[in-house]
């Protein structure tokens, strides 16, 4: 039996109250279990219109765009006032009427003045909806990014991307800015389903979801659109009820959380729009790329949907998954001017295994500490760490899969908030951490893959500030130096540790985790190996 249809709240036949949803209506709207042929026969006929729209955009190039953007300011203005008064985004209403006085005057994009400069591309140049660009205004944007001012240029008209582009360099603006360009120009003409999305965007890790999602919100400030996300660690039930209440236009989610989803009925992707693949070389280190397959299966054609694909490295299985799953991509390749940072200051201490704790220790003695992340390549080496540095009075946070996502997130806002002065965390988090005044970096362990010992590093010296980047490197650690010095193009300096650094620290009991059955880590720290006897 076909679930219950609904409109999209907020249309022209339905004002004021009628938008606000109320328990009773989320009640009545059950899953959708069959597709019946009618259901069938709507689906074909929504990807072939998909297909030729985006063919359409496509053949018409940078002259439609050009087209459009001759729009006189007058108009401009007036159609941006018009939206920011139409389109208040659902269940925000009454916290935006609180913020902005009645009496103010409707934002139109002469209150956004940016000059043009040389070389750089202003998103006022990609002729972007006004509600759009009013969010860019408020989160202060003026001028893209290398990836996004060579990226946006070709997803805003329909054309696939493969782009290779470091964290932190903008494509994840540059990827959400063509989705919501996309949704607001091409609104859904018909009924919608519960639990069907419009543009999915999937992410290796919770907090790389989390975050994404987050800058999503900040972007749709204006519009209507609906985000959601789906990721595991969180209560199942809350995140379908989301679903049955709210309609789906941009959908976030780690892999294995989504095929839950869609494997019981309770999300749809065969009428996606936009499919963003996000961190691909992450997804491949991972294992997730079964997963990713089962996921792009489930959605339209690559013909008949936009594609966007982006990843750090670029290898032979990378290249494959590209081929499979793009229909002649536009390529964008971002080179960092240097790969580590400037703004980072780079030290490897050699220690025998059993002294990197006596030296992390140490460490956070210093007053020059203000907030460090310890990386280690193993969760049980995070969880030592962790319960090494509690035992010794040191407020730290840990962030691994194994921790539940609810903790997770509580675990990041102590950490954001000053709360917590170390966060001990592998790999697999660290790519979704994205804060600023971070002061030191240290490698407890040096990563597997040269790659990551970046990632890691670039937690620090950001927004302008400077940081310090600590490794340790025993006789464990010494072969995968070379690589990390291949890739950042230059040699790194091994120094003995100062004196004061290997103070042993005091002796105190450390409680171990139930789940910790593994011996080798010493008391002092976790990653040395325990002698033979």
């Amino acid at each position: 039996m076909i679930g219950k249809l609904f409109r999209r709240s907020g249309s022209k036949d339905e004002k004021g109250p009628q938008q606000e949803k109320s328990p009773q209506r989320a009640e009545k709207s059950p899953q959708r279990e069959v597709k019946s042929p009618q259901r069938e026969a709507e689906s074909r006929q929504r990807e072939e219109k998909r297909s030729d729209r985006k063919g359409e955009r496509q053949r018409s190039g940078k002259g439609a765009k050009s087209e459009s953007h001759k729009s006189s300011k007058a108009d401009q203005a007036e159609s941006g006032s018009a939206a920011d008064q139409g389109k208040s985004r659902r269940g925000r209403d009454s916290k935006s009427q609180e913020a902005a006085p009645a009496q103010s005057a409707p934002w139109s994009l002469d209150d956004f003045q940016v000059p043009e400069q040389e070389g750089k591309v202003r998103f006022h140049d990609l002729g972007l909806p006004p509600v759009l660009m009013h969010a860019i205004q408020d989160l202060g944007f003026q001028y893209c990014s290398p990836i996004q001012g060579r990226s946006l240029p070709h997803t805003l008209n329909g054309h696939d991307m493969v782009g290779k582009a470091q964290t932190g360099t903008g494509k994840t603006a540059a990827f959400l800015i063509t989705i919501i360009d996309d949704l607001l120009k091409n609104p859904f003409d018909g009924e919608r389903y519960a639990g069907e999305a419009r543009a999915l965007i999937i992410a290796p890790t919770r907090e790389l979801v989390m975050q994404i999602a987050d800058d999503a919100k900040a972007l749709c400030k204006y519009t209507d659109l609906e985000i959601h996300t789906l990721v595991g660690g969180m209560d199942y039930q809350k995140q379908q009820r989301n679903l049955n209440e709210r309609l789906v236009d941009i959908l976030v989610a780690t892999p294995g959380r989504l095929l839950d989803f869609a494997s019981n009925r309770d999300c749809y992707l065969d009428q996606v729009e936009v499919l963003v693949i996000d961190e691909a070389d992450r997804m491949l280190d991972m294992g997730f790329i079964p997963q990713v397959r089962r996921i792009v299966r489930q959605t339209p054609r690559k013909t008949h949907r936009q594609t966007m694909f982006f990843s750090a490295t670029f290898t032979p299985e990378v290249d494959s998954l590209v081929e499979q799953w793009t229909d002649e991509p536009v390529i964008v390749e971002i080179e960092p001017e240097r790969v580590a940072t400037d703004s980072v200051e780079q030290h490897v201490y050699l220690a025998a295994s059993d002294e990197k704790y006596t030296l992390l220790y140490n460490i956070l003695q210093s007053d020059a500490v203000d907030s460090l992340i310890v990386f280690a390549n193993r969760r049980d080496q995070c969880r030592r760490l962790h319960e090494n540095l509690l035992a010794h009075g040191i407020s730290a946070g840990l962030l691994s899969g194994e921790i539940a996502q609810n903790k997770r997130v509580r675990t990041l806002e102590d950490f954001k908030s000053g709360k917590t002065k170390v966060l001990v965390a592998t790999d697999v988090a660290g790519r979704g951490i994205h804060i600023d005044g971070i002061s030191h970096v240290v490698n407890f362990t040096l990563p597997e893959e040269p790659e990551d010992y970046v990632h890691r590093i670039g937690r620090t010296g950001r927004a302008g500030k400077t940081g310090t980047s600590i490794s340790f490197a025993c006789e464990d650690d010494a072969m995968r130096l070379e690589p990390i010095e291949q890739l950042l193009g230059q040699k790194l300096k091994c120094e003995v540790p100062p004196e004061e650094l290997l103070a042993e620290p005091p002796k105190v009991k450390v409680q171990r985790s139930s789940g910790d059955r593994d011996s080798r880590g010493s008391r002092r720290g976790g990653g040395g190996r325990r002698p033979r006897h």
